[in-house]
């Protein structure tokens, strides 16, 4: 009974949680929908007109962000006004690079899965963020290809990134977003993946 008990528990917990964080979410857009009607003194039509309202949204801004001179103008607004404020600046990259970093079906060469190899033998799972490093650590950086690697923290948004050189790395056929969640379940969720022959 009690065996029974707890494998219904993993089974059925992880499951309720899930249905109950995206009807938050839903919830929540279809909340912030109805206020943006109630802006200009309208109703909701019918129940959950303001989720639908918000999801025309994010596609109409994707729709306008595919086009160059709207993406030019949003980068210049981005510069010039809302990375100006120090506290808003930090937490707006943050969220902007690892939801770049967790877009599989646009990941650049340059986000890549590697093992970083150890002093005592082990290896590490790490993320290549980027395929150059900035210019103010090129003129002080030991002689090297050294490019900057993410090390993700198990069970935390938090990460350690560390300047690795390129020689001690193993490049390994394994998506971001599957590496991402092998290493925020600490291995829990696995998916297969493979030693890549080539470096990028």
């Amino acid at each position: 009974m009690k065996n029974n008990l707890i494998r219904g528990m993993l089974n059925t917990i992880p499951l309720i949680f899930t249905l109950w964080l995206f009807w938050s979410i839903l919830v929540s857009l279809d909340h912030l929908g109805s206020s943006m009607l109630q802006l200009f003194g309208w109703s909701q039509p019918w129940a959950g007109f303001g989720f639908s309202l918000i999801i025309a949204i994010f596609a109409v801004a994707g729709l306008a962000f595919s086009v160059s001179p709207v993406l030019w103008v949003f980068q210049k607004i981005e510069q010039a006004l809302l990375l100006k404020f120090p506290l808003f600046k930090t937490v707006y990259g943050a969220s902007k690079d690892l939801a770049q970093l967790m877009n599989q079906g646009k990941t650049p060469k340059a986000k890549q899965t590697v093992l970083v190899k150890q002093s005592n033998g082990t290896l590490v799972v790490g993320f290549i963020t980027a395929s150059t490093l900035p210019k103010e650590l090129t003129g002080v950086m030991p002689e090297g290809d050294w490019v900057p690697v993410l090390f993700q923290l198990s069970y935390q948004i938090a990460g350690v990134t560390t300047l690795v050189r390129r020689e001690d790395l193993i490049f390994v056929d394994w998506s971001v977003g599957d590496a991402l969640r092998f290493m925020l379940t600490a291995g829990v969720s696995q998916t297969t993946g493979q030693v890549a022959t080539d470096k990028p």
